[in-house]
């Protein structure tokens, strides 16, 4: 199968690529040749821009089209239309577009969309970013009908994430000593390499339609020991509660107020049900921390706490308990 992936040598994209090429399919990677330039020589490597820039698309057809990157409406008809004579256009969504995520459980595929009052915005921000997913959606749903595939992920973890939000979790947990923990949670997330298997065995389907693809809520409380078990840490958990996070204005990855009821569980059931699949938690936690381990001069608690501030608020904590 001939496949083209817009995007492709980056985190979800790349492990797209990955897992198309171990099954031989014949792959195409569209990019700006500017991340990772080298990877993937097997593969053919067409360069532009998808804003303005597809000449090298031009007058090329291929069976699947995976797009792992596209956040703006008027961007994406560009390449949607340039390549509405594939037999299926893969659009990778979020669940951000979800509009009532902070307050409704179990949010399910038919769940109202994010919209926004001015159609002209394209400014990428935290406010903006899942209505603008949603708007894409709809393009390539009216430029393709019945040959679109939408696929919302939840939080994409696993090695190559350069967010490190996922990250800070397992490396924190690998420097021991006191670690300064929210009120217990769950998480939903997926592995980048299970979305990428999945994804492929999609588009082997030419499997169209929308679909959450994200895992089954994990409590913080089990990643945290499974990482202590994986690298024999002397850790020492220390919760606090909620009040005292929002009283010191502290943010922790992936964590949510205990009032966004809907933020880590979507319902995955049409996914499971369309064969996606999940590793075991220790697997994904073992490779992040192996793949961390190859970073040069990258600060690997970014997404969290800096070793001051988490001292700083272990000993207000204290003070409050005792006080």
């Amino acid at each position: 199968m001939r496949i083209l992936i817009i995007g492709g040598t980056r985190f979800v994209g790349r492990h797209m690529a990955e897992a198309a090429l171990k099954r031989g399919h014949e792959l195409t990677l569209f990019h700006r040749g500017k991340t990772n330039p080298g990877l993937f020589p097997e593969a053919e490597h067409l360069h532009g821009d998808r804003d303005g820039y597809l000449d090298a698309l031009r007058s090329r057809s291929w069976d699947v089209v995976i797009d792992t990157s596209g956040y703006v409406p008027r961007v994406v008809r560009q390449s949607v239309e340039m390549l509405q004579g594939s037999s299926l256009y893969i659009f990778i969504s979020s669940i951000s577009v979800y509009r009532d995520l902070d307050t409704k459980e179990n949010e399910d595929e038919n769940g109202a969309l994010q919209t926004l009052e001015d159609a002209t915005i394209e400014e990428i921000t935290a406010q903006t970013y899942g209505a603008l997913k949603a708007l894409c959606e709809k393009v390539v749903q009216r430029v393709m009908p019945g040959q679109a595939l939408v696929i919302r992920p939840g939080f994409v973890v696993g090695p190559e994430d350069h967010t490190f939000r996922f990250t800070y979790w397992p490396v924190r947990v690998s420097h021991g000593g006191d670690m300064l923990v929210p009120p217990e949670f769950a998480m939903q997330f997926i592995d980048g390499r299970d979305l990428a298997e999945w994804t492929i065995d999609m588009a082997e389907k030419k499997q169209n339609g929308v679909f959450n693809a994200t895992g089954y809520p994990v409590s913080l409380k089990k990643i945290l020991e499974t990482s202590q078990e994986i690298t024999n840490s002397n850790i020492q958990f220390i919760p606090v509660n909620e009040e005292f996070l929002q009283e010191n204005e502290v943010s922790l990855p992936l964590w949510f107020p205990s009032s966004w009821v809907g933020v880590n569980c979507v319902n995955i059931d049409r996914a499971v049900n369309a064969g996606l699949k999940f590793r075991p938690l220790a697997d994904t936690l073992q490779d992040t921390l192996m793949w961390a381990k190859t970073l040069q001069g990258e600060n690997l608690l970014v997404a969290g706490l800096t070793p001051e501030r988490e001292i700083e608020l272990l000993q207000k904590w204290q003070e409050r308990i005792e006080g």
